[in-house]
């Protein structure tokens, strides 16, 4: 009796256990309703080129055959990625999709990751349903073209830890609430949409906040004091908004901050000496603003800080000598403002210094030797300052710069001869008072891709050493007494990729011509886009070969005395948006293809020879533009005469 029960048992143990083995489980890994949710999303989408959805068939398990979706022990999607830049088997991927975001995505409700970042074409606006995901964590939703506002219901994200909706069309206010709200956030980035209002005073709870980053939008009013709570920021660019008020002095409660850009606004008020708290600071961005005041000696208790850009402000004073204390520095970008006084002599202790730029500011008197010491320099530019130099010190030479940039700043004579032994690549001495010729030393300035000698009293033709400046790409003799042909100039040597011209003025000088119809054959002329001539003897025609000068934007030949007619072919240089022949001796009609170039926008034709009707244009110009043209009729001047 007991063997036939164990027997009875046995077999029941047995049918239990083939019955599990073959039986399908009872619960689907992948839950039903977040299944869903992802579908609707995809329903959503119209376009996906690179197929980032293909696998999400409703027919297979979301959790296990889904690319992108992650989810945790309980057949729950905790995880949704599917950005339009990424890394597949070493290879970058750039993508897009067309669509807008489903708010079924809403119904994920133990989603902790979403992002949809850099898809490019996602469209409509964010659907407020993605408040309910209470347990998300991150959220990119950036890079794409999202409109409409941020959406209240963010204020139940209370466990976000990074948001970025940047770059998108979104519009609208920062809502307070929401911002007061997600007090576990550490990164926020809304920069590059059209946000308006002012920035919440809220931002003071975000105690956990790294990253703040808001540019490029509408914003105004004043900088909230309450950002000084913000111990843990170490980024924070609230640049090209429309910020007013001044910097509160709470900012130097930032001890952490590593990045400051408050730059292209328009705060107002001098730098308060509490920065000298900012002491993480490495790369600090004010320029572009309305700030008075003079410095703070304060300034100089920056120990970390590496670029300091306060360019095109107000700021008045003299520069504190204190400054020469920041021996981290390697640029500083002070142009543009309202410093008076001397070049502080400490500057010489900046040894990492690569950029001293004080260019447009009202400093006067020696500069100081000390700055020798700058071995490490390598833009020098003090143009624009009532330096009273006379000649350049001759201790420069001992500088390495490669940009050296002195306009207006009272040099006479002739050009230094140490120059000829220098790396210099753009040298700049134009307003200046220079008289003499053009020395043949000038062919040893092999580095030289900019060259601005415009404004003094220069007068020579152009030495034949001119043609071994092979990198030479941008030239500017404007208004000297220059005089000889400009061949030596069109025709000189490149040093391939380098040494082809962007640039040349050579107005208001004495050269003569005639401008050889073989410029086009010089290989440093073939990429020129800025061509100005005017106000030379020139004489001779209007090389028909110019229209082969296919990157040609700007043509200015105003005064050259230059007869013939204007030549058809300018009308393949299908780049030009500037044509000025005006007071010359042109004769005959205008060429319709010329005046209808697609790109143009100034032209002027006055006070010449010319005759015939103007032939209709597109591109708005007005009457001056033709007239003192005996013979020129047509609209935009009085209409032709019939016979």
């Amino acid at each position: 009796m007991e063997i036939s029960v164990h027997n009875n048992i046995f077999s029941l143990l047995l049918l239990l256990l083939l019955s599990l083995s073959f039986s399908p489980p009872v619960f689907e890994a992948c839950n039903a309703v977040d299944k869903k949710a992802l579908l609707g999303f995809k329903r959503s989408i119209t376009t996906d080129p690179s197929q980032l959805l293909q696998s999400w068939i409703s027919s297979s398990d979301c959790c296990t055959s889904w690319n992108g979706v992650a989810c945790n022990s309980a057949g729950r999607v905790v995880n949704v990625t599917r950005p339009g830049l990424f890394s597949d088997n070493d290879n970058i991927v750039d993508t897009f999709m067309n669509g807008t975001l489903s708010p079924s995505l809403g119904n994920l409700s133990f989603l902790q990751v979403l992002d949809l970042s850099n898809l490019k074409n996602l469209k409509g606006s964010i659907p407020p349903e993605f408040g309910k995901l209470t347990r998300l964590t991150l959220l990119f939703l950036d890079s794409n073209q999202l409109k409409g506002s941020i959406p209240v219901t963010f204020k139940h994200l209370s466990r976000l830890e990074k948001l970025y909706l940047s770059n998108n069309h979104i519009s609208g206010i920062i809502p307070f609430s929401v911002i007061g709200s997600l007090k576990t956030l550490t990164e926020l980035g809304l920069s590059g949409n059209q946000l308006r209002g002012t920035i919440p005073a809220t931002i003071g709870k975000l105690v956990f906040l790294t990253k703040l980053d808001i540019h490029a939008n509408n914003l105004s009013g004043s900088l909230p004091t309450t950002i000084g709570k913000l111990k843990s920021l170490k980024y924070l660019d609230l640049s090209e908004n429309q910020i007013t008020g001044s910097i509160p002095k709470s900012i130097g409660g930032l001890s952490a901050l590593v990045l400051l850009y408050l730059n292209q606004n328009l705060i107002t008020g001098s730098i308060p000496s509490s920065i000298s708290g900012l002491i993480s600071l490495q790369f600090c961005r004010i320029s572009e603003n309305e700030l008075t005041g003079n410095l703070p000696p304060s300034i100089g208790e920056l120990p970390s800080i590496q670029r300091l850009i306060l360019d095109n402000n107000k700021l008045t004073g003299k520069l504190p000598a204190t400054m020469g204390h920041l021996v981290t520095l390697t640029e500083m970008y002070l142009s543009n403002n309202r410093f008076t006084g001397k070049i502080p002599s400490s500057f010489g202790n900046l040894q990492n210094l690569q950029t001293l730029d004080l260019s447009r500011n009202h400093l006067s008197g020696k500069i100081p030797t000390q700055l020798v010491k700058l071995q490490n320099l390598q833009t020098l530019d003090l143009s624009f300052n009532p330096l009273g130099l006379i000649s350049i010190p001759k201790w420069f030479a001992k500088l390495k710069v490669f940009r050296l940039i002195l306009a207006k700043t009272g040099i006479r004579g002739s050009l230094p001869r140490w120059l000829s032994s220098t790396s210099i690549s753009t040298l700049d001495l134009s307003g200046n008072a220079l008289t003499g010729k053009l020395p043949p030393w000038i062919g040893n300035m092999t580095s030289l891709s900019f060259l601005n000698l415009s404004n003094n009293g220069l007068h020579s033709s152009i030495p034949a050493e001119f043609k071994n400046l092979r990198r030479l790409m941008d030239l500017d003799l404007h208004s000297n007494k220059f005089s000889g042909h400009l061949d030596t100039i069109f025709f000189k040597k490149t040093d391939d990729p380098l040494g082809h011209f962007n640039s040349i003025d050579l107005s208001e000088n004495m050269f003569n011509g005639p401008i050889s119809e073989s410029v086009v054959q010089s290989p440093a002329m073939n990429s020129i886009t800025s061509l100005v001539l005017s106000y030379n003897p020139l004489k001779g025609s209007i090389p028909k070969s110019l229209g082969k000068l296919s990157e040609l934007q700007i043509l200015k030949l105003v005064s050259n005395g230059l007869s013939g007619k204007i030549p058809v072919e300018l009308s393949d240089a299908k780049e030009l948006n500037t044509i000025l022949l005006s007071r010359n001796k042109l004769i005959s009609s205008i060429p319709g293809k010329v005046i209808n170039l697609k790109e143009l926008k100034e032209f002027d034709v006055s006070h010449n020879q010319l005759s015939g009707q103007i032939p209709p244009h597109t591109a708005t110009i007005p009457a001056p533009a033709f007239i003192d043209n005996p013979g020129l009729c047509g609209a935009p001047l009085p209409p032709c005469k019939h016979s």
